[in-house]
């Protein structure tokens, strides 16, 4: 064929699949054919967005490339096909036609930050949205927490009882408009209102709209709590600076030691409390806007605050309530530094409707700061810190996130996967995608398993999945795992799949990095507990794995715990089991005999000799929190990993003072950390700082996985090193292991958007559970 002259036009339709609806995609193209001189139409379909151009061919061509190279904040391209197709002669102006009707899905956009724009006109006394606090556009705002139903149209949301006014619906209805289409668009005629309801014999007084934030500020400056409702729950907010406040709050919320997050009015103000690097500044104020964990700097903070942590959990604004709250030039000063944790009370999910947080948070606050415009689904906040290199390890995924699609290298069948019962989230698949729901919590009582029920059901609503299997947990006796076998009896398979809780860890890690699982990898799967195939509680695993099965090729030495879950909260207890599984006696100057009382000694010494309540494990997350009471650092932990994210810490603090590092004991299919107990006991006796023995641990740690890993290379010629589980949100143990095995040859696997922990868990189940079906 001879090429066409160059003045004769072509058409071309072009199919973009992705996340390209509800972010302005469609106006985008119709400005960039518009600037090009170009005829056509642009739709949305069931898969995403139908375009058809016409014009010269160097047009067409730069309308091609600009549209995979620019497109709109908030859109995620997955695939663009473009095919040539007959030239109609039409010179009409290019239109933006409606949505066309077909099988298929489309992909609904995260929640996002207050875009600039917006906030300019939030701040504007000119601007019809001035002090708005629901303004947003095509570039930002609700998504996901607000949409019911797919496809994603203002009706199937929860903005539907919020009719437009003739200027909304002008700039709605306008191609040539930021807000055309932008299914949360209104203004203060027509959109939902701010009240401020103080709680009972409070002696606050009610408001409503701006002075409703005018309120809640001074309420914060003066230490009360407020409740305050943003995009996907509620918060609990304080002034940061304010001790009373604090510690109040804390106290309120049986939160124990755990650290807080707070919410800074701005980066300056979050520089002035932490240190931020150009990565973590670009997280801060992406349009994500999770938690990012930064090193702590000596401020003004209240001490409880982050009891304990060198680092400090920090998110910028990310609604105009949140602006507003902090305030505008010229407002009342308040503070400029929030505490903002999850509206809840510890254990139970994040409260989102009106009428239930003036319960379930009543004795929590002191007022509360709400909206009538409805949550479609809880989304808590998202947790990531920013690894040396510049790279991204999420550790809590949800608001931001969610419901943005993990692409697959295998394909799936219909499938739902339950996850865990610790830091739950679900994950449902189809084809070549996977959707998490967001983070849910720790399942076990009857408002976590309500939450579980309510997010599987908005998650097939949005994503269209209906499943036709659910994977779960093999550990018998969690909740998870028997919500999955009631649930599975509504679904084709009747009976879940079961799949091996650190299988499912590598295979997330697998997963994530695109690995088809035709060559098995060697999986070093940390965390504290899973149910090992012989009965016990596993956690210290190196696995030969790819998403068919699993060998175990090495672990650590199991030890007692006695107590079993019930004595995790006691890591002096741990500690007194792991020297009496490695024949060390528990003299009186040890820190963690020191920690116990002698009745509980005896009790210990009775249980551990009579073998009663001692379930035996493998668990690395037990060793941490077993040496950090060892160290003298932790004996009683308050929530969750406080044992072995406080040795974290004071291993940080020597890190580059010290080299040494402890040795295992490597032999056929163990690990053995006796002698490291034996150095360990050493180094007290001779006066080395708990820093320091904290630091040569997790030097230890990191090399005997290097030198593990060496073994499985040479048994099985695997090059490919997959790091998973809890343990592995430890950033100095991430970091070692990853150098050393680098530097060792190694291809070395990390998670990144996918949480390490058992938030990332139903990923792995759910391509298991792929395997595991074709098998049969």
């Amino acid at each position: 064929m001879t090429a066409p002259p160059a003045t004769q036009a072509v058409r071309r339709r072009v199919t973009v699949r992705g996340t390209v609806q509800g972010v302005g995609f469609r106006p985008y193209v119709h400005r960039l054919a518009t600037d090009l001189t170009l005829s056509g139409f642009v739709s949305n379909t069931a898969y995403g967005v139908l375009i058809e151009v016409e014009g010269p061919p160097d047009g067409v061509d730069r309308f091609c490339d600009r549209l995979a190279d620019e497109p709109p904040p908030l859109a995620a391209v997955i695939g663009i096909g473009v095919e040539d197709v007959p030239v109609t002669g039409a010179d009409d102006a290019f239109a933006i036609r409606s949505t066309e009707q077909s099988p298929g899905r489309t992909l609904l956009p995260p929640d996002t930050a207050t875009c600039a724009d917006c906030l300019r006109e939030l701040a504007d006394p000119g601007d019809r949205r001035h002090r708005h606090p629901f303004v947003t556009c095509t570039h930002c705002g609700p998504r996901f927490t607000i949409a019911t139903a797919m496809p994603y149209d203002r009706a199937a949301t929860t903005m539907s009882g919020f009719p437009m006014c003739p200027a909304c619906a002008r700039e709605y209805g306008d191609p040539g408009d930021r807000r055309f289409h932008a299914q949360p668009v209104a203004c203060p005629h027509c959109g939902p209102r701010v009240r401020l309801v103080p709680a009972a014999g409070s002696g606050i007084r009610p408001a409503r709209d701006a002075d409703a934030l005018t309120v809640a500020r001074a309420l914060l400056a003066a230490g009360r709590i407020v409740a305050v409702k943003g995009l996907g729950g509620y918060h609990l907010a304080c002034d940061a600076t304010d001790a009373r406040a604090v510690d109040a709050l804390r106290t309120r919320k049986a939160r124990g030691g755990k650290p807080f997050a707070v919410m800074c009015a701005d980066l300056t103000d979050a520089e002035r409390h932490s240190v931020v690097s150009a990565a973590e500044r670009a997280a801060l104020t992406g349009p994500r806007r999770p938690i990012v964990l930064l090193r702590r700097r000596p401020s003004n903070l209240a001490s409880g605050v982050c009891p304990g942590s060198p680092h400090l959990g920090v998110m910028l604004p990310y609604t105009p309530v949140h602006t507003l709250l902090f305030g505008l030039p010229g407002d009342p000063p308040g503070p400029r530094v929030l505490v903002m944790t999850s509206g809840n009370r510890s254990g139970e999910p994040i409260v989102t409707d009106d009428d239930e947080a003036l319960t379930r948070l009543a004795g929590l606050a002191d007022a509360w700061l709400a909206h009538d415009r409805v949550i479609a689904s809880p989304c808590d906040d998202s947790l990531l810190r920013v690894r040396p290199d510049g790279t991204e390890q999420v550790l809590r995924r949800s608001r931001g996130y969610v419901p943005r699609p993990v692409r697959l290298p295998v394909a799936l069948r219909p499938a739902l996967a339950v996850g865990g019962d610790l830091k739950n989230a679900l994950c449902v698949g189809e084809g070549d995608q996977a959707w998490f729901a967001p983070h849910i919590g720790d399942m076990g009582d009857l408002a976590t398993l309500e939450a579980v029920r309510r997010a599987e059901s908005h998650l097939r609503r949005l994503t269209g999945v209906s499943p036709e299997l659910v994977a779960a947990d093999r550990h018998p006796g969690y909740h998870s795992s028997r919500w999955a076998r009631q649930h599975a009896l509504q679904l084709p398979c009747s009976t879940p799949v079961f799949v091996q809780h650190h299988h499912a860890h590598l295979a997330s890690t697998m997963a994530e990095h695109g690995l088809d699982g035709t060559t098995p990898v060697i999986g070093v799967a940390f965390d504290g507990t899973g149910y090992g195939d012989d009965g016990t509680v596993w956690g210290g695993e190196i696995l030969l794995a790819d998403y068919a099965g699993y060998r175990r090729f090495a672990h650590l030495t199991p030890a007692p715990l006695p107590g079993g879950d019930a004595g995790v909260a006691n890591p002096c207890r741990l500690a007194l089991a792991r020297l009496w599984a490695a024949g060390l006696p528990w003299e009186a100057d040890l820190p963690s005999v020191a920690a116990c009382e002698a009745d509980e000694l005896a009790v210990l010494e009775r249980q551990l000799t009579r073998d009663v309540a001692c379930v035996r494990t493998s668990s690395m997350g037990r060793l941490f929190d077993a040496v950090s009471s060892l160290a003298g650092v932790c004996h009683r932990a308050g929530y969750e990993a406080q044992a072995a994210v406080e040795l974290e810490a004071a291993a940080a603090a020597a890190w580059g003072a010290d080299s040494t590092a402890y040795a295992f004991g490597i032999g056929r299919a163990g690990c053995d950390p006796a002698p490291v107990l034996s150095a360990l006991v050493a180094d007290l006796r001779r006066g080395t700082p708990p820093p320091v023995i904290a630091a040569r641990f997790h030097r230890g740690v990191a090399r005997a996985v290097a030198e593990i890993c060496r073994h499985a290379r040479r048994a099985t010629g695997l090059t490919t090193v997959a790091l998973s589980g809890g343990v592995f949100a430890n950033a100095l143990l991430d970091q070692e292991c990853t150098a050393l095995l680098a530097d060792d040859g190694f291809a070395v696997l990390r998670h990144g958007e996918v949480p390490p922990n058992d938030g990332g868990l139903a990923l792995g189940q759910l391509v298991v559970a792929a395997h595991e079906r074709q098998k049969e």
